[in-house]
């Protein structure tokens, strides 16, 4: 039997009316489907969701072909599964990663450590397996999906449904956006943990007035789902309409945002007095240090090397003795004791960082997050962000 890959291929990323979209239609069961659609972002995108009895199903942006996915699995009661033998001479729906191998004529790549995928000739096919893992074990397969898109650069089509983060855009009764209830339903979510704030971008609350203050011409708030993993992003910009967007950690990154003002310029009496018990940013030396400081008291954060592949930072703060040395020597000290803690492997127990450093003490979230939002404009990250 031939392969119906080539059937597949050409239909992605036309729209439903092409004849090589009817014609996969035909082949997955013709009219025996059921369809859901759901908008999602600012502009809204309409995402339609076509399952066929046959265990196939089709998801369209705008009307244009997406992915389609290939179950080996039931979906619900009212489908059943394809046989993958029939669209891949050779599989069988109980094919591991190893199978796929010598039956697909592409390269074998992962997304991330849980997604392989493979590279065909017009697209790329992703193997999910049960909890992204026991890519060898028979049985584990639950489905193959078939994108346009290099998988991981982009969110999957599938996760257009998550009920996490799927409904948070709130819409007036004509359907425009309500930017401010759709900020305070990202706000509620965050708080809720639904969705976890990069520290690196504008804090959701503080996106409204920072937008109406003026002093930035694009405000941005960056927030990540802990269901799905995609990343919310909600952009305000003087003279343009707000956007919303779900996006992959490729795409988000690329965004650009300028050096965020002081609070005391833009921000509330209370919010003002909020900033200014924090921590603050005082010195760092790229990719070595950050000082910080909060209530007059210093606090030095260290890098060091954990293992060729990862490394991470110790947050000290200095005692008595070291912050006179600091205000006498100046940035050598902090030079030369960043220097002792990367050397003195901190993340050891018998190292004499280990116990100072404060991300290990029962408050460390709380220090990782203050310590991130005292260093907003100053990391690599922000740099790369700014406007050129």
């Amino acid at each position: 039997m031939a392969s119906r890959l080539p059937m597949i291929l050409d239909a992605l990323a036309r729209a439903e009316r092409d004849a090589p979209v009817r014609r996969l239609i035909e082949a997955l069961g013709g009219e025996k489907f059921t369809a859901t659609e759901r908008s999602f972002g600012e502009p809204a995108v309409l995402s339609r969701r076509v399952r066929f009895a046959s265990g196939g199903e089709l998801i369209l942006h705008d009307d244009t072909l997406v992915a389609v996915v290939l179950h080996t699995v039931p979906t619900s009661s009212e489908t059943s599964t394809v046989d993958l033998s029939e669209w891949i001479p050779g599989a069988t729906n109980a094919a591991t990663l190893d199978d796929f191998k010598k039956v697909i004529n592409g390269r074998r790549r992962f997304a991330g450590f849980g997604t392989p995928y493979f590279e065909l000739d017009g697209g790329y096919a992703r193997a999910e397996f049960k909890d992204h893992r026991g890519w060898n074990d028979p049985g584990n397969l639950e489905s193959l999906v078939f994108t346009v898109e290099q998988p991981g650069l982009t969110c999957r089509p599938e996760d257009d449904n998550c009920t996490a983060c799927s409904q948070l855009l709130v819409r007036d009764e004509t359907e425009m956006l309500d930017v401010e209830e759709t900020v305070h339903a990202i706000t509620d979510a965050a708080a809720s943990g639904v969705l976890k704030e990069d520290v690196s971008w504008v804090s959701i609350r503080d996106l409204l007035p920072l937008h109406a203050s003026g002093l930035m011409e694009r405000v941005e708030s960056q927030l990540t789902c802990q269901t799905c993993r995609r990343i919310l992003c909600i952009t305000l910009e003087h003279g343009v309409g707000p956007t919303v967007s779900h996006l992959a950690l490729n795409e988000a990154r690329q965004h650009r945002l300028g050096p965020i003002p002081p609070v005391d310029a833009w921000g509330d009496d209370a919010r003002v007095a909020e900033e200014r018990d924090a921590m603050h940013y005082v010195d760092h030396e790229p990719g070595r240090w950050f000082l910080v400081e909060q209530a007059g008291q210093l606090f030095l954060d260290a890098r060091y090397v954990v293992t060729n592949m990862v490394d991470d930072s110790a947050l000290l703060q200095l005692d008595a003795a070291e912050a006179a040395q600091y205000r006498t020597v100046g940035r050598a000290f902090l030079a030369d004791l960043a220097e002792r803690i990367h050397d003195g492997s901190p993340h050891r127990e018998e190292s004499p960082f280990f116990s100072r450093d404060l991300k290990r003490g029962p408050e460390g979230a709380a220090y990782r997050e203050a310590m991130s939002k005292a260093i907003v404009n100053h990391t690599w990250l922000a740099q790369q962000r700014s406007v050129s």
